[in-house]
C-alpha cells in the first residue's frame, strides 16, 4: 500500500523517457500514464518510477 501521497507538482516538470510526452497521473491506478508510448510508469510510496522497463503497456 502506498502510505506516501504522489505530489502532483512534479507533473510540470516530468516527461515520459521513451516520447519524451507530457504525462498525466491516474489517481485510482497510482501512475503516470503516457499516452503517446502507450505506457503507464507506477508510482511508489509517492516516488514515480520513470524507467521504461517497469512501465505497464497500455492496449
Amino acid at each position: 500500500m502506498n502510505d506516501a501521497k504522489f505530489d502532483r507538482r512534479m507533473l510540470e516538470v516530468l516527461v515520459c523517457p521513451q516520447t519524451r510526452a507530457q504525462l498525466t497521473y491516474d489517481a485510482s491506478t497510482q501512475e503516470l500514464v503516457c499516452k503517446a508510448a502507450h505506457l503507464a510508469y507506477p508510482i511508489r510510496n509517492g516516488i514515480p518510477i520513470m524507467l521504461v522497463d517497469e512501465a505497464r503497456k497500455l492496449d
